[in-house]
């Protein structure tokens, strides 16, 4: 009964005992060198995007000083400081602002023309661009017409918008529509020169058909520069509606920031110019966003 073999089989669960409740506290001891692996593999994915992060938030304060210091000592030198608002000023104006429905009324009126102006757009001008692009006749009728009237200023197109539409948010609309047109369709021109004709000619052989070809070779080769024009219509856009808000608007964002001028009110000025750039730049990630989702393929 006490032979060998019987030992070690009595052994064996007890073994196996002690084995089972080692594993689980080996565990937590490996969890903490997974942790910092995957940590460091982020971080050196992610070291560039921190880097432009830290430099951009460092740029950022650099401004904000050099901003506070010329005002605060009334600097004249070619530039006259002695009535810009210091930046404690304008932070002032916007803590005010921000609770004011008045404010905020013109924020979003100016986005909801954005909107109208800047979709009306894309929707007209990409079709209109991919279309001239792929067929000659078409791009002969329609592009001398548009190369002519490119080169006028949103701001020339005020008094004719008042007389094409018969109340001025229509004539703002279309004003916004008129300076992000242009670049969008410029844009998808360009994109639709630059498709590699092996492409096609490798859809034809393959035995695609006209509708194919422009959905599965042209449209996507585009897509590229067509958010190219999107982005730079986007800033167009606000460019043009801002022109348009202070010459014939009653409401809005151009309007306001006129508005403070004519009062002399120039924490108000800064104010307005920075609610511009910030939703103009807010605007352009959006677009850079939807361009990332749509073409998957130009992600590093």
């Amino acid at each position: 009964m006490s032979s060998p073999a019987l030992v070690r089989h009595q052994m064996e669960p007890a073994a196996a005992m002690v084995t089972a409740e080692q594993t689980p506290s080996a565990a937590p001891s490996q969890q903490p060198v997974a942790f910092r692996a995957v940590a460091a593999r982020w971080f050196r994915l992610n070291m560039d995007k921190m880097r432009a992060i830290l430099i951009g938030a460092l740029s950022i304060v650099a401004f904000l000083i050099a901003w506070h210091l010329l005002t605060k000592h009334r600097v004249v030198f070619f530039v006259r400081f002695t009535n810009v608002p210091s930046p404690l000023a304008v932070y002032d104006s916007f803590t005010r602002a921000i609770h004011d429905p008045k404010f905020l009324m013109h924020v979003g009126l100016s986005c909801r023309r954005i909107i109208f102006g800047f979709s009306l757009a894309a929707v007209v001008a990409v079709p209109l661009g991919l279309v001239m692009g792929r067929f000659k006749l078409i791009h002969e009728m329609i592009f001398p017409v548009s190369e002519v009237l490119r080169p006028i200023p949103a701001i020339a197109w005020v008094p004719m918008a008042i007389m094409l539409w018969p109340t001025n948010e229509q004539s703002i609309v279309f004003i916004t529509f008129l300076g992000s047109f242009f670049p969008i369709l410029v844009n998808t021109l360009h994109g639709m020169s630059l498709v590699d004709p092996v492409l096609v000619r490798a859809a034809r052989c393959l035995g695609a058909r006209e509708a194919s070809i422009f959905r599965e070779v042209y449209f996507p080769a585009s897509l590229p520069h067509i958010f190219t024009g999107l982005t730079v219509g986007m800033g167009v856009a606000w460019v043009s509606l801002i022109a348009a808000e202070m010459i014939s608007g009653q409401y809005g964002i151009g309007y306001f920031t006129w508005e403070a001028y004519s009062l002399v009110q120039y924490p108000d000025i800064a104010l307005g110019m920075i609610a511009i750039g910030v939703l103009g730049l807010m605007s352009s990630l959006l677009i850079r966003a939807v361009g990332r989702l749509v073409m998957p393929w130009g992600r590093t």
